[in-house]
């Protein structure tokens, strides 16, 4: 279709994985932290999410997201 061809590499870039697996890693951290109630643990895995969003933002920058089309 008419979208098909601006995304084809459906996120799967070292960028975007990476910032996945952070932010997975990140929510099991939270909600581990949430059920034993240690909330330091719990903000924690926040800052987490916030820095996988980052990592994989700066990655991208850095020409590890996907390949604009010339």
């Amino acid at each position: 279709g008419p979208m098909s061809d601006q995304h084809d590499n459906h996120g799967q870039t070292p960028a975007a994985w990476t910032a996945v697996i952070i932010i997975v890693v990140a929510f099991v951290i939270g909600t581990v932290a949430v059920v034993i109630g240690n909330w330091p643990l719990f903000w924690a895995g926040v800052a987490l999410v916030v820095i996988g969003a980052a990592t994989g933002k700066v990655m991208s920058m850095a020409g590890m997201g996907a390949k604009p089309k010339s």
